[in-house]
């Protein structure tokens, strides 16, 4: 049987004071809550780990639920027949911060969180609806409400490993999830000489033992006044004597006890899109507020939303109880070679590795790729994307960061030999932003870096990525091919091989190395069951994925994707990694942020640095030489189809505005109005 979806809206909110969209006119919000009740003897859940030992009611069925907001066309007849499912990240709704560079505001109701209008101007019915389990109700966040599986009737018990990070002096508390907003898995025993905690300073150091009187299973405050520290016992939180040392990676193994059948996020996403695509009416009767006025539906998400709807398609939940296409198609954005740590007893959902931070979850394993490769180590023949009938149309963007902290390269390449794999262009297509950092023109939070912050924007590609996906879903219209940095063409290659190119800038250092894959043992039950009992996880010897990154020019600017008026006129480099500075772990990578190296001015302050790099001044003589070069740029990419003309009068108008031979103007990417 299908799964029985209750929609329980209990708010109708005129949005922007009614402010009209173009042709679309005023939007409103409808907000409230959608109830699940599942069948789990139906072979469409059978994946779902511990669905066996989640609580039943009358009926049998499982049931929980999740937040629910629409942000509709008050006349949907005006707008253009089509869900764009956002897949909220930790609890945030991202995609009018991502696609129309609107505030970020969990509750968006003023004509700023819309930015510049885009999706609404286009006539999109935004859902956004809450999936993830491991959210505290709160700050706005959307979040779902799961039920723990239980044996014998009791909460099961096991033992989880977490990792902390302090980025700032005089930590001396943090949460046991390590993020304030993420629900922690609770200390059953808050002897700490029965519980594992180590420091060290970087990834590859030899773990350091914490004695079990330096710390406690606590919260802690420090008076202000008198400096006195108060200590708490707490089996949510974790104490530090002295304070957590910044950067230092802590890793605290311990037994706990309650874990959500957190797979069932997944299908809250399935069944409730189904039924505001496909039926009149929910289970009980209540209309369906866009009954009739659905021809698409398509899913969108960036970072953990993206490898959230990699991992959705993965499991064949784009195909409903009944059979019927879920989405249409779906915009995976700066996901990665990964995937979702979701769908385990004791999940962690937001955990995903990188070099520094992480680096052994389990959410970036085999298949990598759309196209069907064996894995070297085991000969299984897999890939992310599986089934014709039902699977999405696929348009995939990265940026630079996802090559070197997220083996972006393994979704293009031969895990066996990194050689090209031809990407299945009949339904898939992937850009390369080159230079571009993982959140675009999102500044960091904590200035633990060497270099400035790459805050080059990135949504005006994907403002256009979607516009060629709507064109591909509708009309069949294909987009240009796709664009990733290759070994054929010589744009793709080792990390070594490629620093060896980059420019010797005085002051400027070079990350080690991407962050590598190990193929791990994560416990004999992970694959099978989902049960992670390894930790921490044991890399297997002798065996690791080939991981690439994109080769650059002269001025260190990367080669072989899609190089945006910034890269092809630049005032500096641009690069998808940052280093930590003194004090923060130095020299590792500073998790998903970039830096950008600003060119001399003069040739004279060139000749001075010993930068290798032509100055500014040797590039563009005038600022009107300037702004010509970024039109060409410009000019380029919208014949090539992939930038649209009023992101092209932006990129124009950001050049007039600044001057680079200016000295009094800080250089710093384009500011996009």
């Amino acid at each position: 049987m299908k799964t029985e979806v209750r929609l329980k809206l209990t708010q109708r909110k005129p949005f922007a004071e009614g402010h009209s969209f173009g042709s679309t006119g005023p939007y409103e919000r409808l907000v409230g809550k959608v109830e699940f009740a599942l069948d789990p003897g139906d072979p469409a859940n059978g994946n779902i780990v511990d669905l066996g030992l989640a609580p039943r009611n009358g009926r049998g069925l499982v049931e929980f639920s999740g937040d629910l907001d629409i942000m509709k066309p008050v006349d949907l007849g005006k707008g253009n027949r089509r869900i764009l499912y956002d897949v909220n990240n930790r609890g945030n709704k991202t995609v009018l911060r991502s696609m129309c560079d609107g505030a970020p505001n969990p509750d968006p109701m003023t004509l700023a969180d819309a930015g510049n209008g885009f999706l609404l101007r286009r006539g999109y019915t935004i859902l956004w609806h809450g999936w993830q389990g491991d959210l505290l109700p709160g700050n706005g966040l959307l979040t779902a409400n799961l039920p723990e599986a239980q044996e014998n009737g009791k909460r099961l018990r096991g033992t989880v490993r977490q990792e902390f990070i302090a980025e700032r002096d005089g930590v001396l508390t943090m949460p046991l999830s390590g993020a304030p907003v993420i629900r922690s898995y609770l200390a059953v025993d808050m002897d700490t000489r029965h519980s594992v905690f180590t420091m060290r300073e970087r990834e590859a150091d030899p773990r350091q033992s914490l004695n079990a009187g330096d710390w406690a299973f606590a919260k802690a405050e420090k008076d202000p006044r008198t400096g006195q520290v108060k200590v708490t016992p707490s089996p949510t939180d974790c104490y530090v004597k002295g304070g957590f040392k910044p950067g230092w990676i802590y890793e605290l193994v311990y037994e706990t006890e309650g874990s959500r059948v957190m797979g069932l996020g997944m299908t809250g996403i399935r069944d409730l899109t189904s039924l505001l695509k496909y039926e009149k009416a929910d289970a009980a009767g209540q209309p369906n507020p866009l009954a009739g006025t659905v021809e698409k539906a398509y899913i969108a998400g960036s970072s953990l939303s993206a490898r959230v709807i990699r991992q959705f398609v993965y499991d064949g939940y784009n195909a409903d109880p009944a059979g019927r296409r879920v989405f249409d198609a779906a915009y995976v954005h700066v996901s990665g070679g990964g995937r979702v740590f979701v769908n385990t007893r004791f999940a962690q959902v937001g955990r995903f590795p990188r070099q520094h931070e992480e680096h052994s979850w389990p959410s970036e394993r085999y298949p990598f790729a759309y196209t069907p490769v064996p894995d070297p180590f085991t000969e299984e023949l897999d890939s992310t994307f599986k089934r014709p009938g039902t699977d999405p149309l696929v348009m995939h963007t990265h940026s630079g960061t996802e090559y070197w902290q997220r083996h972006a390269s393994l979704g293009h390449t031969d895990p066996r030999s990194g050689d090209d794999l031809p990407l299945p262009e009949e339904r898939v297509r992937m850009y390369v932003l080159s230079g571009a950092q993982h959140a675009g023109a999102t500044a960091p939070l904590e200035d633990i870096t060497q270099q400035a912050p790459n805050t080059m924007a990135t949504s005006p590609f994907l403002r256009n990525a979607l516009s060629l996906m709507d064109e591909w879903a509708t009309h069949s219209t294909p987009p240009p091919p796709s664009l990733v940095p290759s070994r054929a063409s010589g744009t793709l290659a080792p990390a070594e091989v490629v620093k060896a190119h980059f420019p010797k800038v005085p002051g400027v250092n070079l990350p080690i190395s991407p962050s590598r894959l190990p193929r791990y043992d994560y416990g004999p039950d992970f694959d099978k069951k989902g049960v992670d009992t390894q930790h921490p996880p044991r890399a297997v010897p002798g065996q690791e994925y080939p991981v690439q990154v994109p080769a650059v020019d002269a001025d260190g600017n990367e080669l072989g994707g899609l190089r945006s008026p910034e890269i092809e006129a630049p005032v500096g480099t641009h690069t998808g990694w940052s280093l930590r500075r003194k004090g923060f772990a130095e020299g590792e990578m500073a998790s998903l942020t970039g830096s950008f190296i600003p060119f001399p001015r003069t040739r004279a302050e060139r000749e001075a640095k010993g930068d290798p790099r032509p100055s500014i001044e040797e590039r563009y003589p005038t600022h009107a030489a300037y702004v010509r070069a970024i039109a060409r740029a410009v000019e380029k990419l919208v014949a090539q189809g992939l930038l649209l003309d009023e992101d092209a009068e932006r990129y124009v108008a950001a050049a007039m505005r600044r001057n680079p031979l200016d000295p009094t103007v800080p250089l710093a990417p384009l500011v996009l109005k």
